[in-house]
């Protein structure tokens, strides 16, 4: 009988799956739990109360004299980090589906879960928060038995901060999700689905046996990347990273073979021995994600260009949902053009960068791809505003749409509708779940949504809205390119692409924002909005005045209007040599437009 069970837990920000995992670690004598949330281990993820990167540990599980090997990957919830979820599913047979008992399902679980049922992993659903005063276990029950199917005493109720049904969840997990299959005597085939940078020994990669086993020392190659490498050390991941001279078929573990550059490892990879790789098949793994946002990333110092580029490198290996690729900006010199999942993600990366290596950076206005169809029939994908071919040889442009499911209660139906429809969504259907509880569904396009759709949602529903969206395709749209011009130069980096209807609000916003923003200088600067020549907004900074005639005391008039020419012409030459500096703040203004 094979004592090994993996499985990895799925559930909404804030459902309590980290404090569940902390509990579950106490009760298997993995480690003393000293503070909350174990495993969320980065400065960000305490502070902000979520979970941002998969965690996998191995627990020892011991029940009537039969010892268990558990293998837990904490998954996060929200939105952005879908990928790590898709990843974490990628490497399991089992997921424990957490509800909260005072909240109810809520979209992101849904999301989760049909990706974990598309993947056949056993479903052990988990009502938690059972000791809360407001909690509705039953009204939670009947909506989980809608979603899935399941009888009422398949559902655990516990208390991850009590440690209520804890017991009864080991059980489950060791009773219902079945062992890893695969066959111990055949080839090694084992998926890569997470990988770290250590500064000391190089690139360490998680991956989960598949088939076959590997043994410290064993001469091993990645299929995908082609590279050979001497798995000098082998382990299982408990708190820390623990050494083992063999793994086998079903463990999760990490291989150290002193790997320097990043781009040698891929999420989804497949290791194998290099004696049998001609007959060994790469494992077929979890999709690729698309990025869905994306932003230009500059050094405020130009020569943290390579510096930059190392650390994008590094925080790509930890996170292999970001992209990028070089790009350079009139205004802003080298940089990068990176693809997030979002803008949760966009800032999250964002800090990262400033805290794990110190890189201050500019970021520019977050735009989405669209694809522009030219007069010939040809297709070209943008990322970028600055990439956009000349108006005139271009035939239509199509913008990604997404289909969008909020689960709200009914008393905030009116502002979702009024805030979706507002966003050039489209209603497709409602339904009610239970109680006052409905789930809307919209067709939107996805420019909308990624500046500021989430903050308006929560704070018009108090909170009370949950958010999930997948892509659905292309659609054609009228959108043109907007300008910002100061001082009649374009600045590249405030460029973006809006659709027609919406325009001359938004460049009217965005020039009122600059206008409150950027420092006075000795001459005027006009900030105009430009979509082609035709100019739409205009704010003006006054310039900052000083006073010349105020020696003079007496005498004609003459002699104060000689002084104050003299001025209109320093200006005037001033204005022709002076440059507009645009401060950071500036840039990101434009994602606070209400």
């Amino acid at each position: 009988m094979n004592p090994i069970r993996n499985f990895c837990i799925i559930a909404h920000i804030d459902h309590g799956k980290s404090t569940l995992a902390d509990r579950l670690l106490e009760r298997t004598n993995t480690i003393q739990v000293t503070e909350g949330q174990m495993l969320d281990d980065m400065d960000l993820e305490r502070e902000r109360g979520i979970t941002i990167k998969s965690h996998a540990i191995q627990m020892e599980y011991v029940r009537q004299g039969q010892a268990y090997t558990l293998n837990l990957i904490d998954t996060p919830g929200h939105v952005d980090f879908s990928y790590e979820v898709s990843r974490s599913i990628a490497a399991c047979e089992g997921a424990l589906l957490v509800v909260d008992a005072t909240q109810g399902v809520q979209a992101q679980t849904i999301s989760n879960l049909y990706m974990a049922i598309d993947h056949d992993l056993e479903i052990i659903p988990v009502v938690n928060k059972c000791d809360m005063p407001n909690a509705m276990p039953e009204e939670v029950e009947d909506e989980i038995i809608d979603l899935i199917g399941c009888k009422r005493e398949d559902i655990i109720r516990a208390s991850a901060r009590t440690g209520q049904g804890v017991d009864d969840i080991l059980n489950a997990v060791v009773d219902r999700i079945p062992a890893p299959g695969g066959d111990e005597q055949a080839p090694l085939q084992a998926l890569i689905f997470d990988s770290v940078f250590n500064p000391f020994r190089g690139i360490i990669a998680y991956f989960k046996i598949v088939n076959g086993s590997i043994r410290k020392g064993d001469n091993v190659i990645f299929i995908n990347t082609g590279k050979e490498y001497n798995a000098d050390e082998i382990g299982v991941l408990k708190m820390d990273m623990v050494p083992r001279t063999e793994l086998h078929c079903g463990d999760v573990g990490y291989i150290v073979s002193g790997i320097k550059t990043a781009t040698e490892v891929k999420v989804g990879d497949t290791i194998t021995h290099i004696a049998t790789a001609a007959e060994t098949e790469a494992i077929a793994g979890f999709e690729e994600v698309k990025p869905m946002v994306f932003a230009g990333v500059y050094p405020i110092e130009t020569e943290d260009f390579e510096n930059l580029r190392a650390s994008l490198e590094k925080l790509q290996l930890n996170d292999a949902s970001l992209t990028f690729q070089p790009e350079s900006s009139v205004a802003l010199g080298f940089g990068f053009r990176c693809g997030f999942l979002g803008l949760l993600h966009m800032e999250i990366v964002q800090e990262r960068l400033d805290r794990e290596f110190n890189m201050d950076v500019i970021t520019t206005v977050p735009n989405v791809s669209y694809l522009v169809y030219d007069k010939h029939g040809e297709v070209k994908e943008v990322h970028n505003p600055a990439g956009m071919p000349d108006p005139t040889t271009i035939d239509h442009i199509e913008e990604p749409y997404i289909h969008a499911s909020v689960i709200t209660t009914t008393n905030y139906i009116g502002p979702i509708m009024t805030l979706c429809l507002g966003k050039r969504g489209e209603l497709i259907k409602q339904d009610f779940i239970s109680g006052n509880r409905v789930e809307i569904q919209f067709a939107m396009p996805l420019g909308e949504i990624v500046i500021d759709f989430y903050d308006k949602l929560k704070s018009i529903s108090k909170g009370y809205a949950s958010f999930d969206y997948h892509q659905d395709g292309f659609r054609p749209s009228r959108l043109v390119k907007l300008d910002i011009l100061l001082n009649g130069e374009p600045v590249d980096a405030l460029s973006t692409l809006t659709h027609v209807d919406n325009s001359v609000d938004f460049g009217r916003r965005m020039c009122e924002k600059l206008k409150e923003l950027l420092p006075r200088q000795q001459f005027d600067i006009a900030i105009q909005a430009a979509i082609g020549a035709k100019i739409i907004a205009r704010e003006t900074v006054k310039q900052v005045r000083k006073d010349v005639t105020a020696k003079c005391y007496g005498g004609d008039i003459s002699r104060k209007r000689k002084l104050l020419e003299k001025q209109k012409r320093g200006k005037k030459r001033m204005k022709q040599i002076g440059n507009v500096q645009v401060p950071q703040k500036a840039f990101l203004a434009v994602l606070k437009l209400d």
